[in-house]
């Protein structure tokens, strides 16, 4: 009875190992590298799909041109610019925002970035001043003014 009970546990023992480490990867007609099923493959689909995460990620950064599109269609009528200035502001802006992609990819601490961003927006805004004449650069800082809060902005809008 006793050789009975050692030969069914050895039996039960070998089929569960056999069993797991076949879902490693280490079954039948693999080589032992994960290429069928199991850990192996599963460790690729990570992979891949990390990929994929990334990627998803880059296709979702949106282009400069669209961001500097939607300013400048908020910002031509109520600024009443011509096609001469909204060609030279809106290169301006595309200017500036890639310096602020570039001052974010930068590893320097929080206090620096904001400093530089700071900088950034004052030269900016001399610079789009500049194509400005006086009623236009009136308006234009309104205009900054009111993007800085656009909720009360939006709400004197509805007023009148």
């Amino acid at each position: 009875m006793k050789a009975f009970r050692k030969i069914t546990l050895t039996l039960f023992v070998l089929c569960t190992v056999h069993t797991v480490s076949a879902q490693y990867g280490n079954g039948y007609g693999n080589n032992g590298y994960g290429n069928d099923a199991g850990y192996g493959n599963n460790r690729m689909n990570q992979t891949s799909q990390m990929d994929q995460e990334s990627q998803h990620e880059s296709e979702k950064a949106i282009p400069v041109e669209v961001t500097v599109a939607k300013i400048m269609d908020e910002m031509t009528p109520e600024i009443n610019l011509d096609e001469l200035q909204q060609i030279a502001i809106s290169n301006v802006l595309k200017e500036s925002l890639n310096n602020q992609g570039r001052i974010l990819k930068q590893s320097s601490n929080q206090e620096d970035q904001l400093e530089n961003f700071k900088i950034l927006a004052e030269t900016t805004d001399r610079k789009i001043l500049e194509f400005l004449n006086k009623d236009q650069k009136e308006k234009y800082l309104i205009f900054k003014e009111e993007s800085k809060n656009p909720k009360k902005s939006k709400s004197k809008k509805k007023q009148k």
